[in-house]
């Protein structure tokens, strides 16, 4: 466990996907502590992995029951029977659709949460590069100019004082604090030893996060599209179109389940990582960095002393020692030595220098700045990271099991298309999604069928009626239907004008017709048939 701390606190989490079980690939149990170079480590995150495989194994399963089911199953089935089972296909499709879209909402905002956790990784180990790259240059341009320029200066000016015992002892003293400020330079780190390039580490995951939340973003893009085109497929039960939404469905179901092995696995080690994270990095940075430094950076506590605070000041007393024997130099001995100017001005501008740097040097070896960010780094890995590949997850599992459901659904409806191209007449007019049922409503056959129906119905209604007076210009004998109406002995009715042309109903049928109708002989009756189709 890590050592708590008020700055950073493991999140809920990540502990419990830490009690996640490890087993290796013999079913074995393993150790649950972040060691990702030790094989069986990495077998028990590969285990987790095949997460994945199984839910992929148990989806196929389920699709070849139900296949093997409505193959073996199917049966012609009268109008009251299929209504409700097409029904019930058109609001599982619907609650499908709605579940992929809420999935695909999940899977939006997991998508950004782990770009960020990333980004932030990332940007943290920018800066910490950039704070260890000052340091070893600040290092090693000190350790240059003291080691090459002060030796040098103080060489000439050793043969210019020769004469001169008082200011040899001087040259003497101001080599002693040289060779402090060497010793002390020396025993810095060298983070050099480390051969670790963070920056480079941080390109590389910057590359390979990008990639990832590309194909994150195609594969949600893919489920909104399949979910359209679905909804599309159902409305114009279009064989090609169920055939292409079934294969990029399966394809996305295949891509759901193995996002979600890929998923766990990471989350689950990187929370390893999380639970205790200072105890990996004392463990890897051991051999060319002590345990007190170490937990000096990583705790950054008031009550941690500096490790480096002795020899930077150290470093500091011996530079200002040196500049005071130089001012000395300079007031008394140029009146004798000229010669000894150029030398002695060099040395005071290489401790100018090198005192600047052991200034800067301070400010970077203070633990604060390296301290905020790993703090940053963690905060972005251990919350957004984690938090973002969670959601990633829900939204495969939702996602598979949607998709699952809703091939499920394509291959019922392709069954219904089946049977309703075999039957054409057997079909659900109240089905949004049956076009045979628009092509009816719009048969004019049919309509004048209907409007037959309501007209008989209201027929009594219309009794009073009579045709329009004809002019008399233009009195004819009346036609033959005429004739037959008074047969009938009744009173022209409206229905017996001609329907020619009007797009009336029939003539209705009465009681007093088929009495009428009765009494005709055989030949009035084949006339008056003639008649009425014409």
């Amino acid at each position: 466990m890590a050592t708590a701390r008020l700055d950073y606190v493991a999140p809920w989490w990540t502990y419990w996907l830490h009690n996640f079980p490890h087993f290796n690939f013999l079913f074995q149990s393993v150790d649950n502590t972040f060691k990702p170079e030790e094989s069986s480590y990495q077998q028990s995150l590969a285990f987790l992995a095949c997460v994945g495989a199984v839910g992929l194994g148990l989806s196929l399963l389920v699709l070849a029951l139900y296949l093997v089911c409505l193959c073996c199953c199917r049966r012609d089935m009268d109008e009251e029977t299929k209504r409700p089972h097409t029904c019930c296909i058109t609001w599982v499709a619907v609650i499908t659709g709605l579940i992929i879209c809420s999935a695909v909402g999940v899977g939006f905002y997991g998508n950004s949460e782990a770009n960020d956790g990333v980004y932030q990784l990332t940007y943290s180990l920018h800066n910490a590069n950039h704070t260890l790259g000052g340091i070893n240059n600040l290092v090693a341009g000190s350790l240059g100019s003291v080691e090459t320029g002060l030796k040098q200066h103080l060489g000439r000016l050793d043969e210019i004082f020769a004469t001169r015992s008082d200011y040899l002892q001087a040259l003497r003293y101001m080599q002693l604090m040289v060779n402090n400020v060497i010793r002390e330079l020396t025993a810095l780190p060298d983070l050099n030893k480390a051969n670790v390039d963070l920056a480079a580490i941080a390109d590389q995951t910057a590359f390979f996060e990008y990639y990832r939340w590309l194909a994150y973003l195609l594969l949600l893009i893919l489920d909104l599209v399949i979910c359209l085109a679905m909804c599309l497929a159902m409305a114009k039960q279009s064989h090609c179109l169920l055939v292409t939404i079934m294969v990029f469905a399966a394809l996305s179901l295949i891509l759901s389940w193995a996002s979600l092995g890929g998923g766990i696995s990471t989350a689950v080690g990187t929370s390893d990582f999380c639970v205790a994270p200072d105890k990996y990095i004392v463990n890897q940075t051991k051999d060319f960095i002590s345990a007190d430094v170490a937990h000096y950076y990583l705790f950054c506590s008031p009550n941690l002393p500096n490790p480096f605070q002795e020899s930077l000041t150290t470093c500091q007393r011996s530079l200002t020692t040196m500049q005071i024997q130089i001012q000395g130099l300079l007031r008394f001995s140029l009146a004798i030595f000229p010669s000894a100017e150029r030398d002695l001005l060099g040395i005071q501008r290489l401790l100018n220098a090198t005192e600047f740097s052991v200034h800067q040097l301070t400010a970077f070896l203070d633990c604060r700045g390296l301290h905020k960010d790993y703090l940053d780094a963690l905060m972005g890995v251990c919350y957004d990271g984690v938090e973002g590949l969670l959601y990633l997850s829900l939204f495969s599992v939702l996602a598979a099991c949607a998709l699952s459901t809703m091939l499920c659904a394509i291959f019922r409806v392709w069954t219904l298309i089946g049977s309703r191209e075999k039957e054409y007449d057997d079909f659900d007019e109240e089905d949004p999604f049956n076009p045979q049922a628009r092509q009816i409503s719009y048969n004019p056959r049919r309509s004048n069928t209907h409007s037959f129906c309501s007209f008989s119905s209201s027929l009594g209604s219309q009794a009073s009626l009579h045709p329009p007076p004809q002019s008399a210009s233009n009195v004819m004998p009346p036609p033959e239907y005429m004739n037959q109406s008074m047969l009938f002995g009744g009173t022209p009715r409206y229905e017996n004008v001609p329907l020619i042309g009007r797009g009336s109903p029939p003539p209705s049928y009465s009681p007093s017709m088929r009495t009428a109708y009765l009494s005709m002989t055989e030949a009035q009756i084949r006339h008056f048939g003639t008649d009425f189709l014409v």
